[in-house]
């Protein structure tokens, strides 16, 4: 059996110690299963977790905190005389948010997120439930994760913007070798060009993700006044080659022409990338089918197809980047860059809108593109 104990937690940690060691030996049966035949010393526990990289704090049920080690006091901004262990969490840490983080995980029984600044530094709290409504918190620093995530974001478009040169000379090359290799090598520099158009597309779509990333949504100098149908039509122009060969047509439904302010190009961008998405996934002879509904202070794009429909991973995953779902379903062998799908998730937040997606109840998939009218 593991018998913890928060010794040496000052005075409070003595006159408690009875009360946690029968509460942790109630709970002590699920432990010593896994642990049997082995020892684990308190001062090992401890060590532990006082030298974890993340912030750690225990609270008692009566929301005293029992324990926090060395990273949560210097996230916290504690400073090193002052005796945090034992105190009321209310009367070191009266932070708002934190309270109603542990109200809800006391009332749900389930972990909740929390973000506050704590003297200009961005928080962010996992709070834990525990038996007997002991928590455990765990800290830290938001700022941390939003530099590590610019800092990818900033190494793949160095990367993108590198490639673009040679991508470009290797396709030179490519059309010279076109024109002097034999008929029997000529397969292979088509096979050659295809697989470096393909890699350009990733390029291209790379750096547009990349330049959508650093914009932030409020920055409207180059909006101008946009019609929803005008745009489908327009975007449904640019692939109508591709729809013609197999016989998939377009049938568009609206009552009004939706009129919003936005982004000319890039919402064409967005609406041509859903066109193609859904013509990957129709058949033979069928239709995409488009509807502009207005909703509230927003319109509504919705964008069918009449294939198989997609599975649940697909569906929370279609949006990341480079994601690729079940290529049987796919009713066309046209590859993409696989990033097509986030660049429309990303253009619909800088547009303050949103893109979800769903399967009809009538057959096929349904991508829903949400965006605010604004004044027109």
């Amino acid at each position: 059996m593991l018998g913890i104990t928060l010794g040496g937690l000052g005075s409070w940690a003595l006159l408690n110690r009875s009360r946690l060691r029968a509460r942790i030996g109630r709970n002590s049966a699920h432990i010593s299963p896994v642990l049997s035949g082995h020892s684990l010393s308190t001062a090992q526990l401890l060590a532990w977790i006082d030298g974890a990289t993340q912030g750690w704090l225990v609270l008692t049920p009566d929301l005293t905190i029992g324990f926090i080690n060395a990273r949560a006091e210097r996230l916290l901004q504690f400073s090193s005389n002052q005796l945090v262990r034992g105190q009321a969490l209310k009367d070191v840490l009266p932070v708002p948010q934190l309270e109603e983080a542990i109200v809800s995980v006391r009332y749900q029984q389930r972990p909740q997120r929390c973000e506050w600044e704590q003297q200009g530094v961005p928080l962010e709290a996992i709070v834990l439930p525990g038996s007997d409504e002991w928590l455990l918190v765990l800290l830290q620093n938001r700022q941390s994760l939003e530099a590590q995530q610019q800092q990818q974001e900033r190494w793949v478009s160095d990367v993108a913007h590198e490639l673009k040169t040679p991508l470009t000379a290797l396709m030179l090359v490519s059309d010279r070798l076109e024109t002097a290799v034999s008929s029997d090598d000529s397969i292979l520099v088509e096979r050659l060009q295809r697989e470096l158009r393909r890699l350009q597309l990733m390029v291209e779509d790379l750096l547009e993700l990349s330049r959508l990333e650093n914009i932030l949504p409020h920055e409207q100098g180059g909006y101008s006044l946009v019609n929803l149908e005008e745009l489908v039509e327009g975007a449904w122009n640019s692939i109508r080659p591709l729809a013609d060969q197999r016989e998939v047509s377009l049938c568009l439904k609206t009552a009004e022409p939706g009129p919003l302010l936005g982004d000319q190009r890039r919402l064409h961008r967005a609406v041509l990338n859903l066109l193609d998405n859904a013509l990957r996934f129709s058949p033979a002879g069928s239709a995409v089918e488009v509807e502009i509904l207005p909703s509230g202070g927003w319109w509504l794009v919705c964008v069918r197809d009449h294939g198989p429909g997609l599975s649940e991973r697909d569906l929370t995953n279609m949006f990341q980047r480079f994601y690729r779902g079940d290529p049987s379903r796919a009713r066309s062998n046209r590859g993409g860059s696989g990033l097509g799908l986030a660049i429309v998730q990303q253009i619909a937040v800088n547009h303050e809108g949103r893109v979800q997606a769903r399967n009809h109840p009538d057959g096929g998939t349904s991508i829903e593109l949400l965006l605010p009218r604004g004044d027109h």
